[in-house]
């Protein structure tokens, strides 16, 4: 009941935490005071990520104070927006660095996602401030073509926005693209526009309306990795004995150009082709991270490095195969932190303070992320503060060495992650420090009882007696499955004797066939006579089974004399002393009879 009472109160408590942080405001108005009064835009697309920095100087062209600004993203790239921030220029006299922003609808545009921006100081009436706003898409840049072979380069295409999407009319703007490459098929020659290496500027546009949409498609190279996790499970084990576990599973995609027709690593080390291909992954981990470990579904990963940097531990992994596009893979990655960074504690309250994802590579992209946090047995979770909207899942219990009644899980849930998502949440938890001598009294008491059970056991006298009819059925069996073994292995010989026959058809090479059936009937005729040998003993102890294992051993001579065959009808096509039509049909004679008696072979042992 109590641990009942505990689940609807953390439910309760994150329900009330996400409503906190991320209120979608009821109604927004658009400011017809407010004017963009100069724009300068930057899209960066030189990875697979497209990052957009705008500068706005914002002017009040009213009468009255305005104390929020309303951002908007284009409809159509809603659903590819993974990160949106906004920031005062640390160099004006409102010294703020993050503003708060807050969903919002305007009644007249309700298909528009806004975002309601408060200002740290009203804007007075003919005043102007500079507002910097960040936004992060994944997904939004496509290959084309969309299949490359392995020595073509990887060729991008982006569709965006030649104007800022903002609510407000703007004065003047431009737009500075930022390419990975000079390389540039096609691009939107809306005038005024430069090209210059690697850069396409744009503007500036004198008086574009609020809401405007202008086609901007570039089609360029782009042979930096286009790699998407697509799922990522954290787990944070928390102890309170100076360590946390951290462990990540990472099921990664590489979601570039597929790579069409075959692969060659010949050419592939030789040409250094494959450019738009993954060899390495460098991730950076916490600088106190320690017993770093990088394994698959195989076993350990032997090709990583690791480097301690200053403020990191940078490790370099190095997958079994590299990754072109349409390729895939997944890992497990883990290692070891000190708790004394990362956990704070005041008498019984605890806060655990760590990022909710970690870097992975540069220019991450984490389709859907699952974090399980992982409280030591007996805490009891009273706050949590996640830095953004978050999906909290059911309470999960954990067990594990000397645990009693489980350690609580919080499970979190987000989707849609990039590097901007970096940071720290915070778990307020309770846990009595009583609790911490529970697993060595436990471990104590458990070798008391082993003691004693020790103890009482030397004591006992147990007369044995000799039961023969329990000795005759377990030799019975014994005999069974001695005999289910040596038919294992027959079937095992006649497996490699059907190997050089087929492998004969299409390399003529006769002569290895008979040195190969040689040494295979040989073998053969030592595992036949075995089973003869078990006959005679079955005959006398388990005469039922003795009449099967008869059976069993016609049987095998019946598929060696096939075989026999078989190899005799491969002679005669190798030199060419039968025709292919006459060849095919004698073989799919013998091969049917083969089968039959594997049937009969299968249906005796089964009832052994």
């Amino acid at each position: 009941m109590e641990r009942r009472c505990l689940s609807v109160f953390i439910a309760l408590s994150l329900l009330c935490i996400v409503s906190r942080s991320f209120v979608v405001a009821s109604d927004a108005v658009v400011s017809k005071d407010l004017v963009n009064k100069k724009v300068e835009r930057t899209i960066d697309i030189a990875s697979q990520l497209v990052k957009i920095q705008t500068k706005i100087t914002l002017e009040n062209a009213g009468k009255t104070a305005v104390k929020t600004v309303l951002l908007a993203v284009e409809p159509n790239l809603v659903q590819n927006l993974a990160y949106i921030g906004a920031t005062i220029p640390q160099n004006t006299e409102d010294n703020v660095k993050q503003l708060k922003l807050v969903q919002a609808q305007v009644k007249e545009q309700k298909n528009i996602r806004f975002w309601e921006v408060a200002l740290p100081r009203p804007l007075d009436a003919g005043r102007t401030t500079v507002l910097e706003v960040e936004t992060v898409f994944t997904h939004l840049l496509t290959a084309h073509p969309q299949q490359i072979t392995q020595n073509e380069k990887q060729l991008v295409r982006y569709r965006g926005n030649l104007y800022l999407y903002s609510p407000y009319a703007t004065t003047t703007q431009t737009t500075n693209v930022v390419l990975s490459s000079s390389s540039i098929e096609s691009f939107t020659k809306t005038k005024p526009f430069t090209q210059s290496d690697s850069n396409v500027n744009y503007g500036p546009f004198e008086n574009v309306k609020g809401l405007t949409e202008g086609e901007l498609s570039i089609h360029y190279e782009n042979n930096n990795p286009f790699l998407t996790v697509t799922n990522l499970l954290r787990i944070i084990e928390v102890s309170h004995w100076g360590n946390i576990a951290v462990e990540e599973s990472i099921h990664l995609d590489h979601t570039g150009a597929v790579l069409k027709g075959s692969f060659s690593r010949y050419d592939y080390q030789r040409e250094q082709s494959g450019t738009s291909s993954v060899k390495s992954i460098k991730t950076l981990l916490p600088a106190a991270a320690s017993d770093v470990y990088y394994r698959d579904e195989i076993g350990n990963i032997s090709t990583s490095h690791l480097k301690v940097l200053e403020d990191s531990v940078e490790v370099d992994l190095r997958p079994r195969f590299p990754l072109f596009g349409g390729w895939k893979t997944n890992y497990v990655l883990g290692y070891n932190l000190p708790s004394y960074e990362y956990l704070f504690n005041s008498d019984d309250n605890y806060i655990l303070k760590m990022r909710f994802v970690d870097h992975i590579f540069d220019d991450m992209t984490i389709d859907e992320a699952t974090v399980k946090i992982i409280l030591p047995e007996g805490a009891k979770p009273s706050k949590m503060d996640f830095p953004y909207e978050v999906t909290i899942g059911k309470q999960e219990q954990h067990f594990t060495y000397l645990d009693t009644v489980g350690r609580p899980v919080i499970v979190v849930r987000k989707s849609n992650l990039v590097e901007n998502h970096i940071i720290d949440f915070e778990i307020h938890y309770k846990f009595q420090k009583i609790l911490m001598v529970q697993e060595p009294l436990l471990v104590v008491m458990a070798f008391y009882l082993l003691f004693l059970l020790v103890i009482f056991y030397v004591r006992l006298d147990f007369s044995i007696t000799k039961d023969t009819t329990s000795e005759a059925k377990l030799r019975a069996a014994s005999l069974r499955d001695r005999t289910e073994g040596l038919q294992d292995k027959i079937s095992y010989l006649f497996q490699n004797q059907e190997a050089l026959i087929t492998k004969t058809k299409a390399s003529k090479d006769v002569a290895s066939m008979q040195a190969g059936q040689k040494k295979i009937n040989a073998e053969l005729k030592t595992e036949l006579q075995h089973l003869q040998d078990l006959y005679a003993k079955l005959k006398v102890e388990v005469p039922d089974s003795a009449e099967k294992a008869n059976e069993l051993l016609k049987l095998n001579r019946q598929i060696k004399d096939v075989i026999a065959q078989h190899v005799t009808l491969v002679e005669k096509l190798a030199y060419d002393k039968v025709n292919k039509a006459a060849f095919i049909q004698n073989e799919q004679t013998l091969v049917k009879k083969k089968e039959e008696l594997n049937g009969k072979i299968d249906t005796i042992v089964s009832s052994l």
